[in-house]
């Protein structure tokens, strides 16, 4: 004899909803229930639930029905099982975070491998490079662009662009670190003395540290439009006939020093360095006592139409392909 069992209806049509939905705890989904009709609490994992009451599938729970048989009427909300990812052989986990290689870093998602890349920091050489290549660096992981002069180098093309590659931000292997360091912000001044930050965990503790340095892009008390050469619209490195000292808050550099600096353009371009390195420079006050301070050493500039504001955040979103070169 077979007996029969008849279903209940958990649904009910036409839709009668309160006139404000319900307030669920906290973690707790506000889903619409499963007649499609009002917005109701999802039920949590080990609770009853039924063609309307729905499990909470933010949180990957079904409703099983597996223990009310033969009606499947009332379920019990349970974790669904994600199913896990093989990739070259190698079988991971579902959930499991995991990088292939030192370029991309993967999870697995039911089954599922999504990737996201590691170099998205590289970006091609400013808009004095007429063939910007990527190419394959020593010690490096991601590629790095560089300007491929093999071909033909135009006038406004700052020398020895065939070994500058792109200052982008530097990632290399320390012990157990991933040493990271961002490219130094741009000078807070653009005439006379000013500062210029970076971010770094090149230490032992493997922190990310704040370093600064002081810059100076050009004098304040010099007219360097009077050392523009006739027929020129752009002096774009300035450097003065005697070395002087540094001068910090009374403080005197030790030594003396004849630094370079980013000339003017008397159209609307400006002139920016391109290639620098970080000196240490030792000051020593009236009183006798003595302190170090790191300062910017500009080798050389380039006078093109990327103008920005120092404190501009938003500069490095610019693209460097907006704008042309114009010759001196």
């Amino acid at each position: 004899t077979t007996e029969t069992y008849t279903r209940a209806q958990y649904c009910k049509w036409p839709c009668e909803c309160p006139r404000s939905p319900p307030r669920c705890a906290a973690g707790v989904s506000l889903v619409t229930d499963g007649c499609d009709c009002c917005k109701t609490c999802a039920r949590q994992r080990g609770e009853s639930c039924t063609e309307a009451d729905t499990c909470d599938f933010h949180r990957g729970l079904y409703c099983d029905y597996s223990g009310d048989r033969p009606r499947y009427e009332i379920g019990v909300c349970a974790q669904i099982v994600g199913v896990g990812c093989v990739l070259n052989g190698v079988r991971y986990k579902n959930g499991e975070t995991f990088q292939p290689n030192c370029k991309y870093n993967c999870t697995c998602i039911n089954g599922a491998v999504g990737c996201v890349p590691m170099c998205t920091n590289s970006r091609p050489p400013l808009v004095w490079c007429p063939n910007p290549k990527l190419i394959k660096m020593a010690g490096k992981c991601c590629e790095q662009w560089i300007c491929d002069d093999s071909r033909k180098i135009r006038k406004t093309s700052p020398r020895h662009i065939s070994s500058a590659a792109y200052e982008g931000e530097d990632e290399a292997w320390q012990k157990n670190c991933i040493v990271h360091t961002s490219p130094w912000s741009p000078c807070s001044k653009t005439c006379g003395l000013g500062i210029s930050t970076r971010i770094s965990n090149d230490n032992d503790q493997c922190r990310l540290l704040k370093e600064s340095r002081l810059c100076n892009m050009r004098p304040c008390e010099v007219d360097i439009t009077q050392h523009i050469k006739p027929g020129k619209k752009c002096l774009a490195v300035y450097r003065a006939n005697e070395p002087m000292n540094y001068t910090i808050s009374g403080c005197v550099s030790k030594s003396p020093y004849r630094p370079k600096y980013c000339g003017v353009c008397t159209d609307n371009r400006c002139c920016t360095p391109y290639k620098s390195k970080t000196i240490e420079v030792r000051f020593q006050c009236p009183d006798g006592t003595e302190f170090s301070w790191k300062i910017m050493w500009i080798n050389a500039c380039f006078c093109n139409l990327n103008c920005r504001n120092p404190n501009d955040i938003f500069a490095d979103l610019a693209h460097y392909y907006d704008y042309s070169e114009i010759a001196n």
